[in-house]
């Protein structure tokens, strides 16, 4: 089952900014001109009530002043009015319809769903009392806390490349979820969090798990110490469900940070993930969006999930009327085929100490965690 609206592009934060609705609309006209789309399910936008069940009355009322045209004094100290997370008209609206989308795949696999793609969401960053990185509310985390409040454990599995640490500290006491995030180390990238030290509290200690990677990890050291950690962590936890946020920003082509995926990666992480799903979670898995500021390598990804969450036969090359159209539009060239070219970026010449830093980094975090998460 495939959850997605057209007024998901309503959360535009202006034509500057990096999270563009752009990403969307090329993402679906794509799909449709390659034959490929499938009418989706249009959610409900979540209610405030749903909104309340991981933020606090505070930041709501906030966001909703502010999404009003109301002047609010203390906004920055709630995270809004900032460069990375501006206010724009109508804005909590926009960010409801978002959490509604994801909140409804929860619902739907609740009801029998065994995968669900929400084509959006993904905002990560927000915090039960603040917005952050873009973030508005944290639709991952309402759609987790319906979960277990069903009585599921929740396994959450962050491939952005930036810390999910929103989903992180909501959940960080709770034993009936795990999260496990891959990304660049906070030592060089926003939001500065993510560390192996970083392990829970309380009932939830041993259940936060994170993996900082160096800056230039190329597509053969990412997998090597995903395949290491990420089944390791499943089988020791026994989800109900997986709940995945496939942000695309680790691409090689992304601006805003410096891991180096090629979509060759990418298609093996989703692979994965879908097994991992069957092996691990009765093949149960919901998947958001998430980052990607490079529209060419973003949209392309995307669509390499789509295909492979149908179990469709990828494409080369992308069609041509579309990619006129969309070069026409942006003033810029794109990659002409859905994976990207041989040999894309220069060599990178500290590739095995940075290979070995990975596995270092693995190793300490196993040991830290091992006697907490393996019964």
């Amino acid at each position: 089952m495939v959850i997605y609206r057209d007024e998901y592009r309503l959360y535009n934060f202006g034509p500057a900014h990096p999270f563009s609705p752009l990403r969307l609309e090329m993402l679906t006209s794509l799909l449709e001109a390659l034959g490929v789309w499938r009418p989706p399910l249009a959610p409900p936008e979540a209610t405030r009530e749903e909104v309340l069940t991981v933020h606090s009355e505070r930041l709501v009322r906030r966001v909703e002043a502010a999404s009003r045209g109301e002047k609010v004094a203390d906004l920055e100290h709630y995270g809004l009015g900032t460069g990375d997370t501006p206010v724009f008209p109508g804005m909590d609206r926009a960010a409801r319809i978002l959490v509604g989308g994801t909140l409804e795949g929860a619902r739907r696999m609740l009801a029998g769903e065994k995968r669900v793609l929400q084509l959006g969401g993904g905002l990560h960053h927000a915090q039960y009392d603040r917005a952050s990185g873009f973030c508005v509310y944290n639709d991952l985390s309402v759609a987790i806390r319906h979960l277990t409040r069903a009585g599921l454990k929740v396994a959450y599995l962050d491939i952005d490349v930036h810390h999910g640490d929103g989903v992180q500290w909501i959940h960080y006491e709770e034993a009936e979820v795990l999260t496990l995030s891959l990304h660049e180390s906070g030592r060089y990238l926003f939001p500065g969090t993510g560390h192996i030290h970083e392990l829970g509290r309380g009932s939830g200690l041993g259940r936060k798990l994170n993996l900082p990677l160096e800056p230039f990890t190329e597509d053969g050291s990412y997998l090597e110490v995903f395949q290491a950690l990420v089944p390791w962590a499943l089988e020791a936890f026994r989800p109900d469900v997986l709940v995945v946020q496939a942000g695309a920003d680790a691409h090689y082509q992304d601006p805003l940070a410096d891991l180096l995926l090629t979509t060759r990666a990418y298609e093996a992480l989703f692979r994965l993930i879908l097994e991992y799903a069957e092996a691990y979670a009765g093949g149960r898995v919901l998947l958001t969006l998430g980052g990607g500021y490079s529209l060419d390598a973003t949209v392309r990804v995307w669509t390499l999930l789509y295909h492979l969450f149908h179990g469709l036969p990828l494409p080369e090359r992308l069609p041509e009327g579309w990619l006129r159209a969309w070069e026409e539009r942006l003033g810029a060239p794109l990659t002409p085929t859905l994976h990207d070219p041989e040999g894309p970026y220069p060599e990178i010449p500290r590739r095995a100490e940075i290979a070995e830093r990975n596995r270092l980094t693995l190793r300490r975090l196993l040991e830290l965690a091992a006697p907490h998460l393996v019964d």
